[in-house]
């Protein structure tokens, strides 16, 4: 599979075509076997996805709204020194988010000193005002994040977003390294990839370790919006292997600020949500009173300490995209350390400078809107149409506090499986990392790819699929 130069950096070759060392196995394996080889393996492994259910919903299709994401057979692989600087970064930069969202709603030192502009926070609409004063066990309010990460330029790793609120797509992960196992055997005992299996056992631990305090024998549920949800399959997956009841809100209810479960042997008290419902839909009695996916009377449990709700609800200020430029500043402020990953340029374009200049280059930057999510309420400026871009220019001046914009980044590629046979596609890397007592997480992550040539869009929702990840020891 040598390649010609790469007009990106390419994970398995370099500029020059040859073969990277971390993937000279692998590609000597791939030259031995016939493209009607993988054909083959390709039809295997959407027969597996399917049968396991493995599904994505997408909102707003009338019809065939629950589809597979694409599965692409060859992996993406990381070096050892590779992972190493990113666990490191990853580690650094989730726990000064949390040092930021424990201050943002007790002391509030980083918005007093003004580092972070106090509007930016307490007029956000993430900000939820009833967190104020409650104490969180070990002061974490997102004990799983999913951070998205990038590569450009020369290969420079930099993060693209970070996923505080009820970050998904880790059961993809499992499935698709379970499904390359079965597939492949053999590049397995050929390989030291590094394990991902054991997530589940993790999440259920770092789970029981932010319980109430007497909780000896907590017990752990997850909380899910129902079958309708598109994550509802990673609901389930994760529930079966942490071996913990799946729960919608209606199988639970609050009695003198304490959760039970409802079972066949009476209520059962509940002592950790694992919840996959948003903060809106949570408590119909403080958050919208029209919800019936969460459970009346459950945020008096909670401020009360007889229950822990992870993610924590409010988490959604650090993960909002007017935040994200001070990351940095708050691993400064926080850690008295430098960002070990570098944040993307970014414009803000609630600044009159920063407007004219992006207004100004719009058919080269990526505009975002700053609470928007999965690839919609961009736009892509290279990309983008004349008519685009002039309709984009006036929502931007209507409210320019919306917006911010970034470079358009030359986002890495990995050798994929298309139906021309194997071409690059570019591809992003979202590890999930776990924090209770301390930080952990598997290495790796779920890389997701956008499938469609020339595509810098890889979320599932519109088109994009997904690979293994591999981290060689």
């Amino acid at each position: 599979m040598t390649a010609p130069p790469a007009k990106y950096f390419d994970e398995m070759t370099g500029r020059d075509g040859t073969v990277l060392p971390h993937y000279r196995a692998f590609d000597d394996w791939c030259n031995e076997r016939p493209v009607e080889f993988f054909a083959q393996k390709r039809q295997e492994a959407d027969a597996m996805f399917r049968r396991a259910g493995i599904t994505f919903a997408v909102y707003g299709e009338e019809a065939g709204s629950e589809r597979l994401i694409p599965f692409d057979l060859f992996p993406r692989v990381l070096p050892q020194h590779e992972w190493d600087l990113l666990a490191r970064g990853l580690d650094q930069r989730v726990r000064a988010l949390n040092m930021f969202l424990n201050d943002v709603y007790n002391e509030q030192a980083i918005l007093r000193e003004g580092i972070v502009p106090p509007r930016k926070v307490l007029e956000n609409a993430q900000y939820r005002p009833q967190m104020q004063g409650i104490k969180l066990p070990g002061d974490v309010y997102a004990n799983v994040a999913g951070v998205d990460i990038v590569r450009a330029g020369e290969g420079e790793f930099y993060v693209l977003e970070d996923n505080l609120r009820v970050p998904s797509g880790v059961s993809y992960m499992l499935e698709n390294r379970k499904v390359m196992m079965r597939l492949f055997p053999e590049l397995f005992a050929i390989h030291s990839v590094q394990p991902v299996d054991h997530y589940p056992d993790l999440l259920l631990d770092t789970l029981r370790q932010v319980a109430p305090a007497g909780a000896a024998e907590p017990t752990v549920v997850l909380l899910t919006p129902g079958p309708y949800n598109s994550a509802y399959f990673e609901h389930t997956i994760l529930a079966q292997h942490m071996g913990v009841e799946l729960v919608e809100g209606q199988d639970l209810l609050v009695r003198d600020e304490v959760v039970y479960m409802r079972t066949t042997r009476g209520p059962q008290r509940v002592d950790v949500i694992y919840r996959r419902v948003d903060d809106d839909f949570l408590d119909p009695l403080v958050f919208r009173p029209d919800s019936s996916l969460g459970v009346p009377g459950i945020f008096a449990a909670y401020r009360a300490g007889n229950v822990t709700i992870t993610n924590a609800m409010g988490t959604g200020v650090a993960d909002d995209k007017s935040i994200y430029p001070h990351v940095p500043e708050m691993i400064r402020f926080y850690l008295s350390e430098e960002p070990i990953l570098t944040n993307v340029p970014t414009w803000e374009l609630r600044k009159k400078q920063d407007l004219q200049h992006v207004l100004a280059h719009l058919e080269e930057l990526v505009v975002k809107e700053v609470h928007g999510a999965g690839g919609y309420g961009m736009l892509i400026g290279p990309t983008s149409t004349e008519a685009e871009r002039v309709e984009f220019r006036e929502r931007i001046l209507a409210n320019p506090d919306k917006y911010i914009a970034q470079p358009t980044l030359s986002l890495s590629t990995c050798p994929t499986l298309v139906e021309a046979g194997v071409a690059p596609r570019h591809v992003d890397l979202r590890p999930f990392v776990l924090s209770g007592r301390g930080v952990r997480m598997v290495p790796g992550g779920l890389t997701r790819v956008a499938m469609r040539e020339g595509s810098l869009v890889v979320n599932s929702s519109q088109g994009g699929g997904t690979k293994d990840t591999w981290v060689l020891e």
